[in-house]
């Protein structure tokens, strides 16, 4: 059942990495690219880095797409504006694309990938950085949620209409 779960995320990466890509609409884009980290967060759960996977999440999905689609709804007539995907390079960009396909595969498929087939077990590294971050570094990390709250104030100031 794992390995059918492990596939099924890929193909979600897979798709919504060509959403991204080949999509005409801004906004479909940003949430396309929301699947394609979502993706990645599965992916990590996957090799046990639940940290990480958390990080993806909260940093990427919480804060960057928010950021894109602030800037999107932001941005003054975006509604009207045409994408543009006429490219001239097409052929050498599909010449790159293979030879780096061609690389990986040659790096990845002699190998024996198995792993141990031991249950995983839940990291201690989300304890301790949580632990670490409410007692050695509490000062620094409300230092820096009070500079990006400042940043936010600003962002929004600067984006606001003149009334």
């Amino acid at each position: 059942m794992g390995d059918f779960i492990f596939w099924i995320i890929w193909v979600l990466i897979i798709a919504s990495a060509a959403l991204v890509a080949f999509g005409n609409n801004l906004i479909h884009s940003v949430f396309a690219l929301m699947g394609t980290f979502l993706g990645v967060a599965g992916i990590y759960i996957f090799l046990n880095a639940d940290f990480l996977a958390v990080t993806q999440i909260v940093v990427y999905v919480g804060g960057i797409l928010v950021l894109l689609v602030f800037g999107i709804m932001l941005t003054n007539q975006i509604s009207t504006a045409q994408i543009s995907q006429s490219s001239v390079q097409k052929g050498l960009g599909l010449v790159v694309v293979l030879s780096v396909t061609a690389i990986l595969l040659s790096a990845v498929l002699p190998h024996d990938w198995v792993g141990s087939i031991a249950p995983m077990a839940f990291s201690e590294t989300v304890k301790g950085i949580g632990r670490l971050l409410f007692s050695d570094y509490l000062i620094l990390f409300e230092i820096a949620s009070v500079l990006l709250l400042g940043a936010l104030i600003g962002a929004a100031t600067l984006a606001r209409k003149e009334l």
